[in-house]
């Protein structure tokens, strides 16, 4: 799963994140929308293209990609992203910060609901073809506003989970490294590497193997049952399960 580029085809329009090549980075203002911006500019921009939006309260971002596989498998990018950015998380947690994916989509910490990330793909596109590009985008809830911090144990902010002095665009200098190195592994040593990393961030249960499909479907088997469980990714990414559709934030 490269992250291909085009060279000369993009034009750095800000300079508040240092990113690694071959990321090439646009700025929003804050009541732009990374995710929804980036599909719309995919086909012209490229892959690499990472769009954020400087908010105080959210880090919110998106970043495009072109698969080089039918899109049928190469939605498993998505498993790539949300294990970059649990990983880039915690490589700023403290050490014994929980920090847990719930699948497909929604990152908890310490229990509590801080984002997460979602997978766009172009309209109509051919499953047993190449997608021309693909969309992660994920937002994480930096501070809470309009309530009181620790009011609703449901849900959390990395302010109150102690990653203080911690802007969003540090969370997104460091998911684009996680990301890379995400890539990297898918590359060197297939899918699986990035299954194992995206796995071990779900809650294990007693007796319960999960796997990753060829179509990003999860697979769950249980000790003892010859049959397996299968829950679908194309629906769930359809209906993000951490998204407020009305404040296009993660949900309190």
């Amino acid at each position: 799963m490269p992250l291909e580029t085009r060279a000369g085809s993009r034009t750095l329009l800000a300079s508040e994140l240092t990113l690694p090549p071959p990321f090439t980075l646009v700025s929003l203002r804050e009541v732009g929308d990374a995710f929804v911006h980036a599909g719309n500019i995919a086909a012209e921009q490229g892959a690499g293209t990472l769009v954020y939006v400087g908010r105080f309260d959210l880090a919110e971002f998106a970043v495009v990609l072109e698969p080089d596989e039918p899109l049928r498998t190469a939605r498993r990018a998505f498993y790539a992203g949300m294990a970059a950015l649990a990983d880039s998380l915690a490589a700023h947690a403290g050490p014994d910060t929980p920090i847990e994916i719930v699948w497909p989509d929604t990152v908890r910490i310490n229990l509590g609901l801080v984002g997460g990330g979602r997978l766009g793909w172009p309209h109509g596109a051919d499953e047993d073809a190449p997608a021309p590009w693909l969309v992660f985008g994920a937002a994480i809830r930096t501070v809470s506003m309009g309530e009181e911090p620790g009011l609703n144990p449901l849900s959390t902010a990395l302010e109150e989970e102690g990653f203080t002095d911690f802007a969003s665009g540090r969370l997104v200098e460091s998911f684009a490294r996680h990301l890379m190195v995400m890539i990297d592994a898918w590359q060197e040593s297939g899918f699986g590497a990035v299954a194992k990393d995206y796995l071990a961030r779900v809650a294990a249960e007693p007796g319960v193997r999960r796997d990753i499909d060829d179509n990003g479907d999860l697979l769950i088997r249980r000790v003892g049952k010859p049959e397996f469980e299968r829950k679908k990714l194309i629906p769930a990414l359809a209906a993000p399960s951490w998204l407020d559709r009305k404040t296009g934030g993660p949900k309190s």
